[in-house]
């Protein structure tokens, strides 16, 4: 059950990375992605394109390894490793923005996986 579990909470970390690259890299300055990121400023926008490019790419690496490690047996210390970097970015995201939510999107689904493969490891 716990193994279930943590599956499918990767997959839910891995989905909502490669979602922000999407957002990040390729929507930014779509009026949609501009509201879930409290950008009011088209043109502040068009400025911080490529930041925003940049940190969607780290995100999609962040996706990818999660996204890898999870078909390599006996790499739980890798994404153990993940989990922590996708954990301590919403937890800064949260606290530079101070927008709660992305503490929520980001990090909470990150550290109930964390949890759940650290139980898992218990049972083994």
């Amino acid at each position: 059950m716990i193994k279930i579990l943590v599956v499918t909470f990767l997959i839910i970390i891995i989905i909502l990375h490669f979602y922000f690259l999407i957002l990040e890299m390729f929507l930014w300055t779509r009026p949609k992605t501009r509201k879930a990121f409290g950008i009011k400023d088209e043109a502040f926008a068009k400025e911080t394109k490529v930041l925003a490019a940049n940190q969607g790419l780290y995100n999609g690496f962040l996706a990818a390894g999660l996204l890898f490690f999870s078909f390599i047996e006996k790499h739980i210390v890798a994404l153990q490793f993940f989990l922590i970097c996708i954990i301590v970015a919403g937890i800064y995201g949260a606290y530079s923005t101070g927008k709660i939510k992305l503490f929520i999107i980001q990090s909470l689904p990150a550290i109930i996986c964390f949890i759940l493969i650290r139980i898992l490891i218990r049972t083994i």
